[in-house]
């Protein structure tokens, strides 16, 4: 595709430039409590470990190497530009990361022995793998929106920053590297920024639950759990096995460095909105269904910390709204076990089939773009409006981990006594599904769930080291 000028130096959409207003004042965490860092932090890219600012302003900008010489031209410009993760935990500046498919290290003409020591999944990319990822009906890569799965993505590269101006910069500085090379071209820029309230696309806050990485340099949340050995989300480094992951050789190119996993979906908000107007008779009852149909309201507050009624300031303080677990709610009468967030994190909740939850986590960059979500919107035209949500995760076993949940959380509930129920809010969903709310002295069973998120295109990528971008950088200098 060629280069899109407009989507370059196009206005900047009201909801990216208009800081997101919450409903309730924001309770700032104290100052994060600090450990010796353990690991690399200066040859691992920012976006592993940086947490999100609030509010966020990005773009994600993917893009094709046409030649190789170019394409490590354009390496060796825009290495000096890629954030490390040192000192994560305070850094305010924005900040650049830079991920490449299998497709696009062909491209640079890394060695074929290389390419072969990376997995098979990520070989044959996203789209490949469709049928393991549970993507057909409406979510099957022949319906996604281009470039995604022609096998024309080889980098993405992701800007964020906590204000516009900060945007607009790091998006100029990436800009001045890639423009002037012939061979490389813009596919597509995706902007994203943080919705008013502090929400994503059906409403509600978002990134809250995230898993504490061991020797990052910060001790966890509370209720983030005990921190997860750090070969799960790094390379080269010992996971919760006690020993490392195979990584790509040689040794330079694959450790400190993760795999990346994309997914854009747009969010089918007339659909969402008719969903809970069809089952609610007043604002209240639509809202807790809402809250049930994602184990917490609106706001970021846990239906374990708050059963019968919102608390904003619950959900917007980092100190208390992750802080529970399942022990008083073994019946799933107050988080049921079909929700999005008991899914996705059972916690301490017994399992139909034994699996150790630690070793199924992923770090989350998601990113909202398009329209705010207004509760009001019930039309057709409405589902067909660009906005939606990038899940932007990370993990040193990224493809076979989001199989997994995909295959095992996302499309069967059976693991968590959910009757073969699907999460009610990324599932794919068939004709006639239904989400159960235990609750005495009858359970409710709800008709009509939809695809509320509609996958429009995917890729897998492998996010390098500082020091391997380098060395990609100058294969066959």
């Amino acid at each position: 595709m060629p280069l899109r000028s407009s989507s370059v130096n196009r206005r900047i959409p009201e909801a990216l430039t208009k800081p997101a207003v919450p409903a309730m004042p924001v309770q700032e965490s104290t100052s994060p409590t600090l450990s010796t860092p353990m690991l690399d932090l200066r040859e691992i890219q920012a976006t592993v470990l940086r947490q999100m600012p609030a509010p966020y302003f990005g773009s994600h900008i993917l893009l094709r190497i046409d030649d190789a010489e170019a394409g490590r031209a354009f390496l060796r410009r825009l290495a000096p530009h890629v954030d490390s993760a040192a000192n994560w935990w305070s850094a305010k500046n924005a900040w650049l990361s830079v991920a490449i498919t299998f497709a696009g290290l062909k491209a640079l003409g890394v060695p074929e022995g290389s390419l072969e020591s990376f997995p098979e999944a990520f070989r044959v990319g996203m789209a490949a793998r469709a049928h393991q990822l549970g993507d057909d009906g409406v979510n099957d890569p022949k319906n996604w929106q281009k470039p995604f799965g022609m096998g024309d993505i080889h980098i993405g590269l992701s800007a964020f920053s906590d204000t516009a101006e900060k945007w607009r910069s790091v998006l100029a500085m990436a800009r001045e590297q890639y423009q002037g090379f012939s061979g490389v071209t813009v596919l597509e820029i995706l902007d994203f920024g943080q919705q008013p309230g502090d929400r994503n696309s059906l409403g509600y806050k978002d990134g809250i639950d995230q898993p504490p990485v061991e020797g990052s340099g910060v001790e966890p949340l509370p209720g983030q759990g005990r921190p997860i050995k750090a070969g799960e989300f790094i390379l080269g480094y010992p996971g919760e096995a006690g020993v490392s992951l195979p990584r790509p050789q040689p040794d330079i190119l694959g450790r400190n460095g993760t795999y990346v996993g994309f997914r854009k979906y747009q969010s089918r908000v007339g659909a969402f909105n008719r969903f809970l107007r069809a089952n609610g008779s007043t604002e209240a009852e639509r809202e807790l269904i809402a809250a049930k149909l994602v184990g917490r309201w609106r706001s970021g507050a846990p239906l374990t910390l708050a059963p019968d009624a919102d608390n904003p300031a619950l959900g917007a303080d980092p100190q208390r709204n992750n802080d529970f677990n399942y022990a008083n709610d073994p019946h799933g009468r107050q988080v049921p076990f079909g929700s999005h967030i008991r899914r996705m994190n059972p916690r301490d909740t017994k399992l139909t089939r034994l699996t150790d939850v630690n070793i199924h986590r992923v770090i989350r960059r998601g990113t909202t773009y398009g329209k705010p979500y207004d509760a009001n919107e019930l039309s057709a035209e409405a589902d067909e409006t660009p906005r939606g949500a990038i899940f932007l995760f990370m993990s040193a076993k990224a493809m076979a981990t989001i199989e997994f949940l995909q295959q095992e959380w996302v499309s069967d509930g059976d693991f968590i006594g959910a009757n073969g129920e699907r999460d009610p809010i990324i599932g794919r969903q068939e004709e006639g599904a239904t989400f159960t709310i235990p609750k005495e002295p009858v359970r409710r069973r709800i008709r009509g769930i939809q695809t509320f998120n509609v996958l429009r295109g995917g890729e897998y990528f492998f996010m390098p080291s500082i020091s391997a971008l380098k060395w990609l950088a100058n294969l066959n200098a």
